[in-house]
């Protein structure tokens, strides 16, 4: 089982073209104790600073200029085509979710922001992300 001690130290990376958004979504998680939050607001980085950085829950805004979620998500399998990825992602357009689960996200979240609903989701993700990483540890 893995401890809330190091639920909050799992390393985050925020993912979003709006500035408010980044804002709340960092001052939410550091409110609830996360310790390691970052975040990016072009979509363009996000494959390489998950490269440098491997974060254990990555929360993708899907409708960002330049580059868009499904997109970013495509590049992240070539980051890591083994591993577990973990990305949560935020829209605003409902019926994007099915398209973003079958892109290889693993959960999202709905604009505008419930603050218990996003807690809630990177939790349990940030969980199920650490236990998956302990178990590839644990199999080599």
């Amino acid at each position: 089982m893995i401890d809330r001690t190091e639920v909050l130290a799992g390393k985050v990376l925020i993912a979003d073209d709006q500035p408010a958004n980044v804002l709340l979504l960092e001052r939410l998680l550091r409110g609830a104790g996360y310790r390691c939050v970052e975040s990016t607001m072009d979509p363009r980085g996000v494959s390489e600073l998950h490269r440098k950085n491997r974060y254990d829950l990555i929360l993708l805004d899907l409708h960002m200029p330049g580059l868009d979620g499904f997109r970013v998500l495509q590049a992240l399998k070539l980051v890591d085509p083994d591993g577990y990825l973990s990305v949560l992602v935020m829209t605003a357009h409902p019926g994007h979710e099915e398209h973003a689960l079958l892109a290889g996200a693993k959960g999202f979240v709905s604009k505008p922001f419930k603050a218990l609903e996003v807690l809630a989701q990177v939790y349990d993700m940030m969980e199920l992300s650490l236990m998956e990483r302990r178990a590839q540890k644990q199999s080599v």
